[in-house]
């Protein structure tokens, strides 16, 4: 039996996916059970490394405000 790490079984399981393969694979992860949140988490790793200082600003500020949004909706 071979011995993966998660993160690469991961990659694995989408490595030959097509744009829209990769879109429904975030589409139907988005909202769905909580088993499909690792997955979420190396793909958003990979584009994390992959882009800029700038652009992994304007992510930050994006999931602040909707942290911030979500706090105010639970008081």
């Amino acid at each position: 039996m071979i011995n993966l790490d998660l993160r690469q079984a991961i990659i694995n399981n989408v490595r030959n996916n097509t744009k829209e393969e990769m879109k429904d694979v975030i589409e139907d992860s988005v909202g769905n059970d909580e088993k499909t949140l690792p997955g979420l988490g190396v793909l958003f790793e990979m584009i994390w490394k992959e882009i800029t200082a700038e652009e992994q600003s304007r992510l930050v500020d994006v999931l602040h405000a909707k942290l911030q949004q979500t706090k105010s909706a639970a008081t």
